[in-house]
């Protein structure tokens, strides 16, 4: 007992100036290392959006059977725009994109993400973008409006705001 209020008394914890500063550098990694985790997490989650939002898109675009060079350049524009992107990294996008796209078997796979990722709004723009999409070559045949009405159902896009978004994309287009 003697010993230990004896290091009280002179300022020692058992922890001298060189200790105290390790335990520190080590706390604050540890800080650091959460805080990074959650930012590679939130990274992770932004490219996982930006995949399934692609795939999607490039969906929309081969559903008819043809993947047309206007629908493509539609797909990569929407991606540059919608994720500021510089053309490299949307070619980039657009490819990684494509290989999902070939390799799934159900739309869930993307749709879900969607829904975990974007609000209402978020959802009604990416119904839009498809729209955008089918309609790039001036023909919206039956599967990609099917395509349009499965995917605005399982994001939770309503018949009337799916509706109005492709009068409000056809207006822009064809007017």
């Amino acid at each position: 007992m003697e010993i230990v209020d004896a290091r009280h008394k002179a300022g020692h914890d058992g922890l001298g100036g060189e200790g105290r500063m390790v335990l520190w550098a080590k706390l604050k990694e540890f800080v650091e290392g959460v805080a990074g985790d959650e930012s590679r997490a939130h990274t992770l989650r932004e490219e996982e959006f930006r995949l399934a939002a692609g795939a999607l898109l490039i969906t929309a675009g081969t559903i008819d059977g043809t993947f047309d060079k206007e629908e493509q350049g539609k797909v990569k524009a929407l991606l540059e725009r919608r994720f500021d992107l510089d053309p490299a990294e949307a070619r980039a996008l657009f490819e990684d994109a494509a290989a999902r796209e070939r390799d799934s078997v159900d739309l869930y796979r993307f749709t879900s993400v969607l829904c975990r990722e974007l609000d209402q709004d978020g959802r009604k723009r990416i119904v839009e973008m498809l729209w955008e999409v089918v309609m790039a070559d001036g023909v919206v045949d039956e599967f990609e409006s099917n395509l349009v009405w499965r995917v605005a159902e399982l994001i939770g896009v309503s018949t009337r705001d799916r509706v109005t978004l492709r009068k409000m994309v056809e207006a822009r287009l064809y007017d």
